[in-house]
């Protein structure tokens, strides 16, 4: 396998198990376990969940024509199921906010996370909304969640 179908796999991989930690979250439980900063950084268009001195999570971005494009979301395997991922992106997209852009979501962590905190609707531009914006759930089967998840993974391994 060549180093980008490696990354890509990789990448896919993670946001699979970043979905399935945002699974029946409710924006009330969205605090992590720890008390974590998010910090911009703008420079390398990313911001970071970091716990303490260490950088533990992060959501990478671009301003593409007056909005934000949130490109991909990654949290260190240690500290996942942690509520990391979902008050990461929650912090973002309140920042986000506060400044008046819209959104564009490339990334399938965020589309999933504002399909269930839809408080956050109102900021996808509806010119440019993303190809993450807004997830297609296929119905069940009478899967439940986790059988879902496993048979997701097995397509992207």
């Amino acid at each position: 396998m060549t180093n980008i179908e490696a990354e890509k796999t990789n990448r896919e991989a993670s946001n699979a198990a970043l979905i399935v930690a945002l699974k029946e979250k409710a924006l009330s439980e969205v605090e992590s376990s720890w008390e974590l900063d998010v910090i911009n950084d703008p420079e390398r268009g990313r911001w970071i969940a970091a716990l303490g001195a260490e950088a533990i999570g992060e959501l990478t971005y671009r301003f593409v024509g007056g909005r934000v494009v949130l490109l991909s979301a990654w949290v260190s395997r240690a500290y996942r199921n942690h509520r990391v991922a979902t008050e990461l992106v929650a912090r973002v997209l309140d920042e986000i906010r506060e400044s008046g852009k819209k959104i564009t979501i490339i990334c399938p962590v965020v589309g999933e996370f504002i399909a269930r905190n839809q408080k956050y609707l109102d900021l996808i531009d509806k010119v440019h909304p993303g190809s993450g914006a807004y997830p297609q759930h296929e119905p069940s089967g009478g899967l439940d969640d986790d059988e879902q998840f496993s048979a997701f993974e097995r397509d992207v391994t």
